[in-house]
């Protein structure tokens, strides 16, 4: 039922395995939970399902490696892999365009680590329920915990607060904003990742490798 794949390339640093906070409804939860397992069997790791009328129908998934990094070529395995699945699964029953992305520089945040990451930079955040008077927020990440992430406004309005702790149980979406700072950060990340400045998720790196060396040197 696919008949399409178009690609994007950017990357950031994520940690692998670990549960998305802001995950999809309906029938986008369904095919999340299908292509889920199976992105992770290959590699990478769900950043967003949407189903959207786009070009008559489209469906849109958006991934990375474990380690931030996603390239075209990646996005042509994901879309290899993933038309069969889905054609077995069958769950959309009509015609639809198939489109496999990266997140990109204005990226969802979608795990804690997300935030932990882009930390300094400017987000706009919706939460399910009033908060604050609010439902909308913008503004610099200025602290994140296990249960809540702090915004600082960038663009305070009359009356509302500068500061606001939003509890991650709350948010509905959240995504970063673009900005000069972001766009270089992201690209320094990218480079970083890709020349091996950023280990992996549970990797060793050179230093820590030789004082476990040492250690084990010890004990035996």
């Amino acid at each position: 039922m696919t008949d399409g794949t178009k690609t994007e390339h950017q990357a950031v640093e994520t940690t692998a395995h670990e549960e998305r906070i802001i995950t999809e409804t309906g029938v986008d939860a369904r095919i999340a939970g299908i292509i889920e397992p199976v992105l992770e069997s290959i590699g990478f790791r769900l950043v967003r399902v949407r189903l959207s009328g786009l070009n008559g129908l489209t469906l849109q998934i958006m991934t990375e490696r474990f380690d931030g990094t996603m390239t075209v070529e990646d996005c042509e395995l994901v879309s290899r892999t993933m038309s069969p699945v889905l054609d077995v699964e069958d769950p959309i029953d009509r015609h639809y365009h198939l489109e496999v992305s990266s997140p990109g520089i204005d990226r969802p945040l979608v795990r804690k680590s997300d935030f932990n990451t882009w930390s300094g930079h400017v987000v706009k955040v919706d939460t399910s329920a009033v908060l604050s008077g609010r439902k909308k927020f913008r503004g610099r990440i200025a602290a994140v915990t296990d249960d809540s992430v702090t915004i600082e406004s960038d663009q305070a309005s009359y009356g509302d607060e500068p500061v606001i702790e939003v509890p991650f149980e709350l948010i509905s979406d959240a995504r970063l904003i673009l900005t000069d700072d972001l766009i270089r950060d992201a690209l320094r990340r990218d480079k970083d990742l890709r020349e091996g400045r950023i280990p992996e998720e549970g990797a060793v790196a050179p230093d820590d490798a030789e004082s476990a060396e040492q250690e084990q040197t010890k004990q035996d």
